[in-house]
């Protein structure tokens, strides 16, 4: 099948790989515009624009997905097929250009985690399996008929960066097994239960601060869901310090936010629980061990 295949970040790049090496023809790449960064205003690809032009593939970039040049463009590809992996909303008259129509691939289990972070979600909730979706675009998002699902276990030390990666191969692989189902004209659609939906927001700086007055799991789940990024945090003496790496003491205890220390350990009291801290960072300072911290840093008013 000819393809064009719509992503941007490191999440898609396993999926249009897995494309490339396949018997499948990508004919073009859809990206984010380039951005400006750092202090040199140095400008940086996306991702997937990096291993579009390794493999020599045409790349767009729109900024407006409704406008007749880059419409048309599209269209000059003729492609049987969009695949679209971690990208933004697109509008109608893009996803039913191809005789194929469009799918997508969404790292959660729909109904469940629609919405911009359903990997974290997953860890913030204490889910213990997730999967990937891949299903056939709507204008309303994430609520497509689905091609097909992968379930995979969340172990207990997973986190944000560990799972995605996981996520991202798996979903590699539902990618090439919708196309393959596609090309053959051999998958039934299932229907979404709304009624099961549950939402996954975009993560906020509000959110990323921790509230001593849940339990020592629920905060747990919320460190292992912003790690390594953005990483939850809490103030102290007007201090911002991120956690990326906890455990759970389970001694009955109800002592939010008192700190322990010894020279080696940091536990902070819970609603319910205590917490260990296993790894932190003081804003400006690298990310530490608690016990390499802890020489550094005292926790006094």
């Amino acid at each position: 099948m000819n393809i064009i295949f719509m992503g941007t970040p490191d999440f898609a790049v396993p999926s249009l790989k897995k494309i490339i090496e396949s018997k499948h023809k990508v004919k073009a790449v859809v990206t984010a515009p380039d951005k400006q960064r750092g202090r040199g205003r140095k400008v940086s690809f996306t991702p997937v624009k990096d291993f579009a032009l390794e493999h020599n593939l045409p790349v767009l970039q729109p900024v407006d997905f409704k406008d007749e040049k880059f419409i048309n463009n599209l269209k000059l590809f003729k492609a049987d097929l969009f695949v679209i992996v971690a990208f933004k909303i697109l509008p109608k008259e893009v996803f039913t250009i191809p005789e194929c129509g469009s799918f997508n691939l969404h790292a959660s289990l729909l109904p469940k985690y629609r919405g911009a972070a359903p990997i974290q979600w997953a860890l913030i909730k204490g889910e213990k399996q997730t999967g990937v979706t891949t299903f056939k675009l709507k204008e309303k998002v994430d609520t497509g008929d689905i091609f097909l699902q992968k379930k995979i276990d969340i172990h207990p030390d997973d986190n944000f960066g560990s799972l995605h990666d996981k996520l991202s191969v798996l979903g590699a692989e539902a990618v090439i097994e919708t196309i393959d189902l596609i090309e053959k004209n051999d998958f039934s659609l299932s229907e979404q239960n709304k009624e099961l939906a549950t939402p996954a927001p975009k993560i906020t700086n509000e959110l990323c601060m921790i509230d001593w007055n849940k339990s020592a799991e629920e905060i747990h789940n919320l460190v292992r869901g912003l790690s390594p990024v953005p990483g939850a945090y809490f103030l102290f003496n007007n201090k911002k310090i991120k956690i990326f790496k906890t455990k759970v003491i389970e001694d009955g205890s109800s002592q939010p936010f008192k700190i322990n220390t010894t020279k080696t350990e940091l536990n902070i009291g819970c609603s319910k629980n205590t917490l260990q801290i296993l790894e932190l960072q003081l804003e400006g300072k690298k990310k530490l061990p608690a016990e390499e911290f802890l020489r550094g840093f005292k926790f006094r008013d």
